[in-house]
């Protein structure tokens, strides 16, 4: 069990963005973090990661999906990037409400391939559970160089002002 977390960096929007990117990370920890708190500017998009501005068919991923009515899961082999299907508050959503979602990558710079767990959760305060989604799932990037860049972006649109994105190192000393 990890016994510190460190902040790397941080970022705040203030504006929209089609992507936010952390790059230079340092290889000097166990594993690494993201904490995200964001809204879109769409409804529903994918809301997808790369590492090392890798954007060879090195990604594959499993998740499992609830709205509330209809569970649904899924598989990608071979793609372009990680990614969480049906995800990210949109201008559908109720006003100000954030989604939450955290991706954890154990042993992100040894010499294997790359795996990461992710869920994510958008929250919508009205009687209609079409935006109201979570997700869990877990990708793999067959590739064994260390996570030195991570890039977060949609299918379609932009992250609003106030989204908020968090790195963390952690160190199992």
């Amino acid at each position: 069990m990890a016994n510190t977390y460190t902040l790397i960096s941080s970022q705040t929007l203030s504006a929209s963005a089609a992507t936010v990117t952390f790059s230079s990370i340092p290889a000097t920890y166990t594993d690494l973090a993201v904490k995200i708190s964001a809204r879109t500017d769409v409804t529903n998009p994918d809301f997808m990661w790369r590492i090392n501005g890798n954007t060879s068919s090195i990604y594959s991923d499993t998740q499992l999906e609830g709205d509330g009515t209809s569970p649904a899961s899924y598989q990608d082999a071979a793609i372009d990037k990680f990614r969480m299907q049906h995800i990210g508050e949109g201008s559908a959503a109720t006003s100000n409400t954030f989604g939450n979602y955290e991706l954890y990558f154990p042993n992100y710079a040894g010499a294997t391939n790359k795996v990461v767990s992710f869920y994510g959760v958008d929250e919508n305060n009205s009687a209609s559970s079409a935006n109201t989604i979570i997700v869990a799932g877990a990708s793999l990037a067959l590739t064994t160089s260390a996570i030195s860049q991570i890039s977060f972006f949609l299918n379609s649109g932009n992250f609003v002002s106030g989204s908020s994105f968090y790195l963390y190192g952690i160190k199992n000393s």
